[in-house]
């Protein structure tokens, strides 16, 4: 894409291939332990919610940025790395773990004035083509929020494989922030103030870091 936010500390332990993050508010680090690396291990991977974090951030008012996250998200990567056309990436997230660390902004983020969760429960990014760019990669794909589908890039890196002392092969991925525009998706209104600036920035700025381990074969 060219995807939980801010101001109470709350650590998450991170892992050789995870970033450090604060809730509400998180900081994002290349890992130290593990250089980026090319897709070279084949196979279906699930994402692992518990290392998995996707954020955003908006303007209010002009004054400040405010942060959030998504509490609950999953999904499946696909790695062929003989042809990276064969690769894929799909994400789902459900809306209503929306979480700024501020119940009553959280309730009005899920009414239809914002989400509208009741009839759009989740978020959807479907890769449609996967590519090699410098030291790292493009997912093309669909972003769809609210039924309304636009195309979006994901500029990210590709961290491992490790191999699990229990099994199996964990990979990270950072992505790049991601800017889109809150008002193509039908998000809240176009409010502006007396000074002609929205109350609301249109651009919202998303974060995603994920750990996803790899299927076990039957």
């Amino acid at each position: 894409m060219n995807t939980k936010f801010f101001i109470a500390p709350f650590l998450v332990a991170a892992t050789p291939v995870s970033v450090i993050a604060f809730h509400p508010g998180q900081a994002f680090s290349e890992p130290r332990l593990v250089q980026p690396a090319p897709l070279n291990a084949a196979g279906s991977y699930d994402i692992d919610p518990m290392h998995t974090s996707v954020g955003f951030e908006v303007g209010h008012m002009g004054l400040s940025r405010i942060q959030g996250r998504f509490n609950k998200v999953s999904g499946k990567v696909e790695v062929d790395p003989q042809n990276l056309n064969k690769s894929s990436v799909h994400v789902t997230i459900q809306v209503n773990s929306v979480d700024t660390a501020v119940a009553p902004r959280d309730a009005h983020l899920r009414t239809a004035d914002f989400f509208d969760v009741e009839k759009y429960p989740v978020i959807t990014f479907k890769s449609t083509k996967i590519r090699k760019s410098n030291a790292g990669y493009i997912a093309d794909g669909i972003l769809t929020i609210k039924e309304i589908s636009k195309p979006v890039s994901i500029r990210f890196k590709a961290y491992g494989p490790i191999e699990q002392s229990k099994g199996g092969a964990r990979a990270g991925i950072i992505a790049e922030p991601l800017v889109i525009n809150r008002l193509d998706y039908g998000v809240g209104s176009g409010d502006k103030l007396p000074n002609g600036d929205y109350a609301i920035s249109n651009a919202i700025t998303i974060r995603l870091s994920a750990e996803a381990i790899q299927s076990k074969k039957n």
